[in-house]
């Protein structure tokens, strides 16, 4: 089963080479080429895994109504289709869903795609002038040819994965909440604006700092691998003190980037975790509120709460695979120049 996935796509095409696009997009789509479909099914069983966890929330609510009013001794009589339909999305649908993205992810394109990528750029830079070469570190060109590969994977892949989860699993919520009283929707609404802002004001800061950074990691790793290159040179005219300081020079800029990086992190983790919380509190004050005033019955209180702390503890997640996507973003907006 494995190797029949692995062979679905393949990672050294016959067609050939051409320059690649300058756009951020059409460069992608450039080397996204024949893996297309693949992640457009990718796509398709992340948005229904969204859609059964959003099913399986909103009947969780509805039990727990009945539970509060049933007559044990018919409640299997009157709810027991309903219960294993549930159990069989969530023992045969989900699993089998996941089954196939994991297959469709891990064993089609996770390998398969960057070297497809690998492949034809470095066809591509093998007809290069000499000048091409003579102008650039062996070092640096073989770094960006390996980064932008894995780079661009992770774009073509965390866009097609990522983004249609997250919407697909935000508006469930959004329309579960609402459709049990439309003031229980607020907080959700309110988070997801305070959370849109901070991904507005976080995400171009990390996509430019990654660029900085991978460009001073191409510089770092060209530096040494040019010392190791030239080393009989180094030797022979007791330069090693001189590429000690050319080295760290790169070494320190490259440092200063990763600094920069990882304020961005503590930043948005203090900024998420406080949202989040406010978020769990709101959305329990309102509930219970509601509840008492009898607004909303007990199932949607049962249902509401527990959807706050998984959007909560999602959105850490969906911060970093956003940061991860923009990051790499930096990454293939350095190497389009190079490629």
């Amino acid at each position: 089963m494995f190797s029949w996935f692995e062979r679905r796509l393949d990672p050294y095409p016959a067609d050939p080479p051409r320059m690649p696009p300058q756009g951020l997009w059409r460069f992608i789509l450039h080397f996204s080429r024949g893996a297309e479909g693949y992640m457009l099914s990718m796509a398709a069983c992340s948005a229904l895994i969204a859609v059964a966890e959003v099913v399986l929330f909103g009947y969780l609510g509805e039990l727990v109504n009945r539970l509060a009013g049933a007559d044990r001794q018919n409640f299997w009589a009157h709810e027991g289709n309903r219960l294993i339909l549930m159990g069989a999305i969530l023992m045969i649908g989900l699993p089998a869903l996941q089954v196939m993205f994991s297959l469709l992810m891990h064993q089609t394109l996770m390998g398969n795609f960057p070297q497809r990528i690998r492949w034809q750029a470095h066809r591509y830079l093998l007809r290069q002038s000499m000048s091409y070469f003579q102008d650039e570190f062996a070092g640096r060109i073989a770094t960006k040819l390996m980064q932008t590969a894995l780079a661009v994977r992770e774009v073509a892949m965390k866009f097609m994965d990522v983004l249609v989860y997250v919407g697909v699993y935000f508006i469930g919520a959004l329309v579960l909440a609402a459709s049990t009283d439309g003031w229980l929707a607020l907080p959700f609404v309110g988070w997801g604006a305070l959370y849109g802002l901070l991904l507005w004001w976080l995400i171009p800061r990390i996509g430019r700092i990654s660029e900085a950074q991978a460009d001073a990691r191409a510089v770092m790793t060209g530096r040494v691998v040019d010392s190791y290159t030239n080393i009989s040179t180094v030797k022979l005219f007791s330069h090693s003190s001189r590429e000690e300081a050319y080295v760290r020079e790169s070494m320190d800029g490259f440092l200063q980037t990763v600094h920069g990086q990882m304020r961005l992190a503590s930043i948005q983790n203090i900024a998420l975790s406080t949202l989040n919380s406010l978020l769990t509190l709101s959305v329990t004050v309102l509930g219970l509120w509601l509840w008492t005033h009898g607004q909303i019955d007990v199932g949607a209180v049962a249902v509401a709460i527990p959807l706050a702390l998984r959007l909560g503890n999602m959105s850490h997640w969906i911060m970093w695979e956003f940061a991860g996507l923009f990051e790499n973003i930096g990454t293939v907006r350095d190497g389009i120049g190079s490629l």
